[in-house]
């Protein structure tokens, strides 16, 4: 057996997400956080008559996916855009309904890993964390020009940092003496904020900062409700959506949405018949998020945090 090219990027939940999406050979299946192309490549090697369309907004991922696909691109489509976009997307394809979709929302380990990209507090690079290097904001722009009260609120908000007002207050004292431009000078910053015992946890003192960050720069949590509406909108019935998420923030955005979507009635109880007219779109596949097995966390500790949540699209 031929072996696999390492594309630097283990796929979480892997067998869990195709389980949940319940791919049919002659489906449409859309991956709408395409990465390096793990979950594509499960979803594509699944199928036979359908057809797999796949959107990144780092164009660094389409062209590594468009290698990693070779063998069959004639089955996939990839699009150089924003899940966001993703309903004008299907709408140019004239693709008016697909059988199932899949959002991964961390950010591949690829980008991690690349120092220059500025999402690595371990090595040293310009601050940016743009997922798309088009995008105007970057991460220079927030830490150099957004106000203390503005970064205690991400900090606090996004990365449910505890130091948040020490590490805000901080970063505009340093930027006094002039602007912070790199991601080392950051975490130096944030740890000279931080108490001694904060210093000794397990975890990385500017994990949490620069998770804030980065969600700020590329706005992931205000895309979260308008992306999985238009998703439902655009499941056949039947057809499921399969959501990964990386942090509580995103887990409960996801969790409150996809539990409104499934909602009924809203009519109160004593109400005799139903006026409000409201039925659910969507049917909730698993009530509790479903995590990485023991097995899977030995091998790839970066899932320990994943949690899949899967809907299917009512009947109309």
């Amino acid at each position: 057996m031929e072996m696999e090219r390492d594309y630097g990027h283990t796929p979480v939940l892997l067998q869990e997400c195709m389980e949940g999406l319940a791919i049919q050979p002659g489906g449409v299946y859309v991956d709408g956080t395409l990465g390096r192309a793990g979950h594509s490549l499960e979803i594509v090697k699944r199928l036979t008559t359908g057809r797999l369309i796949a959107l990144d907004r780092d164009m660094a991922a389409i062209e590594a996916a468009r290698e990693r696909l070779a063998d069959y691109m004639d089955r996939v489509t990839l699009v150089h855009s924003n899940f966001s976009q993703l309903e004008q997307v299907l709408r140019e394809l004239k693709v008016p309904f697909v059988d199932g979709m899949l959002f991964d929302l961390g950010v591949s380990s690829p980008q991690l890993d690349e120092a220059e990209r500025g999402f690595s507090y371990m090595q040293d690079a310009p601050l940016d964390m743009r997922m798309d290097t088009a995008a105007a904001l970057t991460a220079y722009e927030v830490v150099n020009t957004w106000s203390e009260e503005e970064l205690r609120r991400i900090l606090s908000e996004y990365g449910e940092e505890r130091y948040a007002p020490r590490i805000a207050r901080a970063i505009v004292r340093q930027r006094e003496d002039g602007p912070l431009s790199s991601t080392l000078q950051l975490v130096n910053c944030i740890k000279g904020a931080m108490p001694p015992q904060a210093l000794r946890e397990k975890q990385h003192p500017a994990k949490r900062s620069f998770q804030a960050i980065r969600i700020a720069v590329n706005g992931e949590l205000d895309e979260l409700p308008p992306m999985l509406e238009a998703a439902a909108k655009c499941l056949r019935p039947g057809g499921r959506l399969a959501v990964i998420t990386f942090h509580s923030l995103e887990d409960r955005v996801v969790k409150q949405t996809l539990r409104q979507m499934a909602t009924g009635c809203t009519c109160p109880p004593e109400f005799p018949v139903c006026v409000c007219g409201k039925k659910p779109k969507m049917n909730l596949i698993n009530r509790k998020p479903i995590t990485a097995s023991p097995k899977e966390l030995e091998d790839n500790p970066r899932s320990r945090s994943a949690k899949l949540r899967v809907a299917e699209r009512t009947e109309y």
